[in-house]
């Protein structure tokens, strides 16, 4: 028997199989450096508060305090007042601006050219100060008093805040009308819609989407905002702080109750926008994303479910 014949007759080794690959993994470094700088200077603010001379105690007494409650009820209804008076005029002058008039569009488009370029505690002092100027409101027949019997504190807030929000909810409408294709306005003429009936069934529904995060921002900066109306005498959550802070000698602790409450509302506000957006997101998602609650209830059932496997 040959040498070759001997090579084909022997058994045929089994190849080697790969080797088993040892993952090593990335080090963030820049990270991990990243995290200890955040942790020590948040530690380092915890501590420099801990060593302040605060009365911690005045918080949670006068967090429910009557006058408080009282201003942050005040503080809501300034809140939704200002945002009815915005969100229609916004409205108003998006229609204004976006007509083809060029009278109204140039009067809408100086609107809020202006209530955008001024500061909303000086328009609060020019609403609050008119009375300097003009001695008498007469509207003829229909109402005639004093300027400063007519002009309260609350009609003060109202105007000041009311009007400069109309000037941007005028641009966030703008924005979402004309985020909806203009086929979709065609189309619907060609089927025989009226204007109004196209804007109501087809450009606003799809327009929503657009419009609803912008002006649930607009809701809670409005509620963050009604602290300046203080500054003009209406008695709301900032300005029961600042007078209960003076008289009980704890300023600063009042104002870290009111900063307590805004961050209430606000976070309900932000539960509220979010189940909004999510309303109006239908149309444009296949399958909504979870709600905090059912990634919960989620969560709960799988442990649940692990616990009974084991």
């Amino acid at each position: 028997m040959t040498a070759d014949t001997e090579k084909a007759a022997a058994p045929e080794t089994p190849a080697a199989g790969p080797q088993a690959i040892k993952a090593v993994p990335v080090r963030h470094y820049g990270r991990y450096l990243t995290a200890v700088i955040a942790i020590g200077l948040l530690a380092s603010i915890v501590y420099a508060f801990g060593q302040g001379k605060i009365n911690w105690h005045a918080v949670p007494d006068y967090f429910f305090d009557d006058r408080i409650l009282t201003g942050v009820g005040k503080t809501l209804l300034l809140t939704v007042l200002s945002m009815v008076i915005g969100i229609v005029g916004g409205i108003v002058l998006a229609v204004m601006r976006l007509s083809k008039n060029p009278v109204t569009s140039s009067i809408a488009w100086f609107y809020i050219w202006f209530f955008r370029g001024t500061p909303v505690l000086v328009q609060l002092f020019v609403w609050f100060n008119l009375g300097l100027v003009f001695q008498y409101i007469n509207l003829g027949p229909i109402y005639k008093d004093y300027w400063s019997s007519f002009m309260t504190p609350l009609l003060t807030a109202l105007l000041g805040l009311g009007l400069n929000e109309a000037a941007y909810m005028a641009e966030i409408c703008r924005a979402g009308l004309l985020a909806v294709d203009e086929g979709q306005t065609e189309a619907s003429h060609a089927l025989g819609m009226s204007h109004a009936k196209t804007l109501r069934r087809i450009v606003i529904p799809q327009a929503m989407r657009v419009i609803v995060p912008p002006t649930g921002n607009e809701v809670i900066n409005m509620l963050k905002t009604t602290s300046l109306v203080a500054a003009v005498q209406f008695q709301e959550l900032f300005r029961y702080a600042q007078d209960i802070g003076q008289n009980s000698g704890a300023p600063v602790e009042m104002y870290f109750l009111a900063a307590a409450w805004y961050l209430i509302m606000t976070s309900i506000l932000s539960v509220g926008q979010y189940y909004v957006e999510r309303y109006y997101a239908r149309g444009s998602s296949r399958q909504l994303p979870a709600t905090p609650w059912q990634k919960v209830r989620a969560h709960l059932g799988s442990f649940s479910s692990r616990k009974v496997a084991v």
